[in-house]
């Protein structure tokens, strides 16, 4: 099927078009007419409205990616500071003429719209407004990419003044809606965690490995389309969303254990609750790591997935995807796309290894060693027992690599070793980016150069 060439005549640019599908979207996806709309309700209408015209520009790039079989950008950031996005949109798609001779004539300023969106908060600062910026660069220079990042509940905190002193709020931004986001349950997939490794005899000879009596929780995409400058290329931001795979026990409900029915379904989507939750003490520490590895766990699964149906070699992986991680938070893609490669795909160490560092780079953001992230052995083998052997094994690998070429250096191995062992043991998030990417930067020359200069 060709693509779409010519929009249908309810989405042109135009003001008289604009206009009928801003009255369209009032009566028939909110059940409103101009007079019992409220302010809320114009700026959903038009919010849909310019959505409209991104929708049809949406399918057509994703159309033209799989047919040209293009290589994309898999851009993976724990923080997405996208701002309020009608304005730029709307400035983007070269709308704003058409906006103002629209709705001037129903006397609404739709500039006085654009500041009723809620602002999805979903960093802090950043990395998050780097992340932001660089997906709508791609997008502005026609460069085929896709975001993944989580769907916080409660995103960066709300700061008011109460008695003279500052006071910090839970910020809910999705409690009216979020007229940009499109929910994809169809590509939800099953994320595990704990559990135990088995090693049982593969058919062919050899051994398996198998992670068995894990406990699972679903992630549930949701896209919010990306335009680029100019309006030709628009990409997606795909942010993933907790949800227990059982909605609750009805054995304990029935008995009358009503908390204990519903306390899976809380645990598990506790995971996109709060940007960041407070890790000062072990629960909150454990929480985190759930989600970096709920977050890459589901966007390695979709980025397989999209790849499987080309039907090629795993070998091709580097030819069709590249995996940028955004800080340390994303490092679990490195162990995690070796155990889809070793254990599901049944690729032999050495073939998996140059596939996954062929695909993966890695954006450091601190030059200060004591900000760099670490995390305990103990949690990562009880949480992610599978993964703790695949890092041991990059380990012992890269070491026996170093040991050679430095023989006798025993500092050099101390301190380039993912594991870092004086006092309690630690894994090395940094190292283990660096060691299993293709490519290292910093944010900046001057920040990148000494990286390796000083730090590394």
């Amino acid at each position: 099927m060709p693509p779409r060439t010519k929009p249908d005549q309810r989405v042109l640019m135009t003001p008289e078009a604009l206009r009928e599908d801003f009255d369209w979207h009032l009566r028939y996806t909110l059940a409103k007419d101009r007079s019992t709309a409220t302010e809320l309700d114009c700026y959903t209408a038009l919010a849909l409205s310019v959505r409209d015209r991104l929708v049809e520009r949406w399918i057509v790039t994703q159309e033209n990616y799989r047919r040209q079989g293009v290589r994309r950008v898999a851009y993976l950031s724990l923080e997405f500071l996208m701002g309020r996005l009608l304005g730029n949109n709307v400035i983007s798609l070269g709308l704003k003429e058409a906006c103002d001779a629209a709705l001037a004539d129903l006397g609404i300023d739709w500039n006085r719209l654009r500041d009723l969106e809620a602002d999805a908060g979903l960093g802090n600062g950043g990395l998050g407004r780097l992340a932001a910026c660089f997906l709508d660069s791609m997008a502005t220079m026609d460069i085929p990419a896709i975001g993944y990042g989580l769907r916080y509940d409660y995103g960066i905190f709300k700061q008011v003044i109460k008695d003279g002193a500052q006071v910090e709020e839970p910020d809910h931004w999705l409690d009216q809606g979020y007229a940009w986001e499109i929910a994809r349950p169809e590509y939800s997939c099953e994320v595990f965690f704990e559990g135990r490794v088995e090693m049982r005899a593969a058919p062919g000879g050899g051994t398996e490995w198998h992670w068995v009596d894990a406990h699972p929780v679903k992630g549930v995409p949701h896209d919010v389309p990306v335009v680029g400058f100019g309006g030709k290329t628009v990409n997606t931001l795909r942010l993933w969303r907790a949800q227990a795979t059982d909605e609750f026990d009805l054995q304990d409900f029935n008995r009358g254990s009503y908390v204990e029915a519903v306390e899976r379904k809380v645990l598990a989507e506790n995971l996109t609750k709060v940007l960041y939750p407070n890790d000062n003490f072990s629960q909150g520490k454990e929480l985190r790591l759930r989600q970096q590895y709920f977050f890459v766990s589901c966007s390695v699964q979709d980025i397989m997935r999209r790849f499987r149906e080309d039907g090629l070699s795993f070998t091709k992986l580097p030819e069709r995807v590249f995996v940028q991680l955004n800080d340390t938070h994303p490092t679990l893609v490195i162990p995690e796309l070796m155990r889809i490669l070793l254990d599901r795909e049944m690729l032999d160490w050495d073939t998996a290894w140059k596939v996954t560092q062929a695909c993966t780079g890695y954006t450091n953001h601190t030059i200060l060693p004591e900000a760099l992230e670490c995390w305990s052995v103990p949690l990562m083998q009880r949480l992610l027992p599978r993964h703790m052997q695949i890092i041991y094994e990059i380990n012992g690998r890269f070491l026996r690599d170093i040991a050679a070429r430095y023989p006798g250096d025993i500092g050099r191995l101390q301190r380039m070793s993912i594991i870092d062992e004086a006092g309690r043991k630690r894994v090395r998030m940094a190292n283990l980016a660096i060691i299993g990417s293709s490519a290292v930067n910093g944010v900046a020359a001057l920040h990148t150069r000494l990286l390796k200069e000083k730090l590394f």
